[in-house]
């Protein structure tokens, strides 16, 4: 059985506003005060990323 592991953080790369998963509150939090709040954000997780586990 494979195990899924989500991404931990993740930066727009249109705006540079970085995130970081808060795994007690379950939600994504800003960890960095940049970018712009009416980005479109393009997130940077893409085809390099694997969620699947050893």
């Amino acid at each position: 059985m494979a195990t899924i592991i989500p991404p931990t953080e993740r930066t727009c790369e249109r705006c540079g506003r970085h995130d970081v998963w808060d795994a007690d509150g379950e939600n994504w939090t800003i960890d960095e005060a940049a970018g712009d709040p009416h980005c479109l954000h393009e997130w940077d997780i893409n085809g390099t990323y694997n969620p699947f586990g050893e």
